[in-house]
């Protein structure tokens, strides 16, 4: 499947964008970092970011340099976010890019919302609040939606939904759901998805959540007559309840 190499972008997107943020607090670093993010330069990202809790910019720098590879005129946007229930504020993350290979067109877009720390001079830290990517091939861009939650508690039930936004007017599609383990996404691979033909418009699925606290990721492949979209989107796995709503 053409599509198929370019399906690590898709559910990578935390080694992809994490750690690339600035705080609210230091307006002009919020600059510099989206200026470093889209220099070409390797030295760029190590002028604003240093090693530190859930933070590794070699591994930034690398992951980077992969999406560059895959989309030569990706492109990052650093906004300010909404501020949590807890009054943090937020980063905004955003990047897209595009790649023509042969006939087709791919188009990539991921957002993430951080919560960052930082040393005083460089970025040291971060909290990884909402993520999400998408991956579209075709001439239209296939609306779809990821009806996921943002955050569950651990062990419990929920539904993991995505749909086609627009009536399928008779169109035959398939498509496959998993979670991404985090091995996986450390090396940047996506899981073994078997598409299957799929009936009512999108794909329903029922999932546990871990356990243990920490996150899931989940892996989408859908395959329409007018194109393919692959997608991926973070789940926060909580102990306490009222850690559900930011």
């Amino acid at each position: 499947m053409l599509l198929r190499p370019f399906l690590p972008a898709a559910v990578a997107l935390a080694g992809l964008v994490i750690g690339v943020a600035a705080p609210l607090r230091a307006a002009p670093s919020l600059q510099a970092l989206q200026d470093a993010l889209n220099s070409t330069s390797p030295e760029a990202l190590t002028a604003v970011l240093e090693p530190g809790n859930g933070l590794d910019p070699d591994e930034v720098a690398r992951r980077r340099l992969l999406l560059r590879e895959q989309f030569p005129d990706a492109s990052w946007s650093v906004q300010p976010g909404a501020p949590l229930k807890d009054g943090r504020s937020t980063t905004q993350i955003s990047v897209t890019g595009s790649r023509e290979e042969g006939p087709y067109r791919f188009r990539f877009e991921a957002q993430q919302q951080l919560v960052l720390g930082d040393g005083g001079s460089r970025f040291n830290s971060q909290e990884v609040i909402r993520e999400s990517s998408i991956l579209r091939s075709g001439d239209s861009d296939l609306q779809v939606s990821l009806l996921i939650p943002d955050a569950v508690l651990t062990g419990q039930r929920y539904d993991v939904d995505v749909v086609f936004d627009e009536p399928l007017d008779g169109a035959v599609v398939a498509g496959s759901l998993k979670p991404v383990t985090a091995g996986e996404l450390l090396r940047m691979r996506t899981p073994d998805l078997q598409l299957e033909a799929l009936g009512g418009g999108g794909i329903f699925k029922s999932a546990q959540a871990p356990f243990l606290p920490g996150t899931q990721t989940w892996a989408v492949l859908l395959v329409h007559p007018k194109g393919i979209v692959a997608a991926s989107k973070q789940v926060r796995v909580v102990t306490d309840r009222a850690a559900l709503s930011f």
